[in-house]
């Protein structure tokens, strides 16, 4: 992969690339935030605002986003809630035709500097960030991800990753060491350090056999915006196959007895909808740590991106890696207490 792989996505290659799909600007382009893509706003000259997601080359294959793009829409289409991508088609009359494909209904490609960057297109969706001390919204939430689920449950992802140990536990610890990114001073406390937090993470896993369906994947609440009507999400680039208590336990902080008092809340709302196999609930700190393992690989695989050392720039330091110690034998802890909702 390109150390830099949006140095020639510059806004008029944006506008450009729109054009090419007869979505014509009017000049104000507005990037943003997001690490992984590159995303932006553009107003049209027919009064619309949409939201162009430019793909990280080489992340995922076109078969993963196509997954990620039919969940969408299948989303949209049972009423719920999504930024789901527009269909695509190449617009013969305009100038920049030549340099953007169709490679799937709602998925193009546009050539920048002899490199193929994939992009897609939705409606601009504007709210602000959930109230999550609230039960109502908390109850909202789940009412809403018990019916996500429940589009979900239908099918499976074909090409999309699986939420388990292996793929977001094992891949994160081996990239690391394989790398030599973990800094001396804490190398052989953190490496013993994660192989007992993966011991504890597969044995809840391998416990008993879990019901998987089509997740969102990666459900903080920077990802939920709210407007009166309701929540809706904003980005499913980060969707898997996996348990459903992934997309539940972003939603609770605090202390145990405040996280089982929101979790009572989601749950009122989510069985509404859904049914929930309560012995998930075991995978909630084992989830936490898979998290933080894939979160440090993310930005490890991503360094030589000159965006990420800025963004991050104590990720290189010793006091990390310390820190990231630290919160390892805090989760050794949070595992080997009862699930979340059991007596203490």
């Amino acid at each position: 992969m390109t150390e830099t792989p949006y140095a020639g996505l510059t806004p008029a290659a944006v506008l450009d690339s729109l054009d090419a799909v007869g979505l014509r600007g009017d000049g104000r382009l507005i990037q943003l935030n997001s690490y992984e893509n590159r995303v932006y706003q553009a107003f049209l000259e027919d009064g619309r605002v949409v939201v162009a997601k430019f793909y990280r080359p080489d992340r995922w294959s076109d078969a993963q986003i196509s997954d990620e793009h039919a969940f969408a829409v299948e989303l949209a289409a049972a009423e719920i809630p999504v930024a789901a991508p527009w269909s695509l088609t190449v617009d013969a009359d305009s100038p920049y035709a030549s340099t953007v494909r169709v490679t799937h209904p709602t998925l193009a490609t546009v050539e920048i500097d002899s490199a193929p960057i994939r992009f897609a297109v939705a409606s601009r969706l504007a709210g602000r960030a959930p109230e999550l001390g609230d039960p109502e919204v908390l109850r909202w939430l789940g009412r809403y991800l018990g019916r996500l689920h429940g589009v979900g449950a239908q099918s499976r992802f074909a090409s999309r990753l699986s939420m388990d140990v292996a793929t977001f536990g094992d891949s994160s610890r081996d990239f690391l060491q394989g790398h030599d990114l973990v800094s001396p001073e804490s190398a052989g406390a953190w490496r013993d350090l994660v192989d007992q937090a993966l011991a504890s993470c597969r044995a809840a896993f391998d416990a008993q056999p879990l019901r998987t369906l089509r997740l969102h994947g990666d459900c903080h609440p920077g990802n939920i915006l709210w407007t009166e009507a309701g929540p809706h999400f904003v980005d499913l680039d980060d969707a898997v196959n996996g348990p459903a208590v992934q997309d539940l336990w972003m939603l609770l902080s605090g202390d145990r007895a405040a996280m089982s008092r929101q979790l009572l809340d989601v749950f009122e709302g989510y069985e509404a909808f859904a049914d929930f196999d309560w012995r998930e609930l075991r995978l909630i700190e084992p989830l936490r740590t898979l998290r933080m393992l894939h979160h440090s690989a993310w930005i490890a695989r991503r360094w030589n991106d000159p965006a990420f050392p800025i963004a991050f720039p104590w990720f290189a330091s010793p006091s990390y890696w310390a820190q990231e110690c630290i919160r390892l034998r805090e989760q050794l802890e949070a595992m080997a207490e009862p699930p979340l909702g059991s007596p203490a």
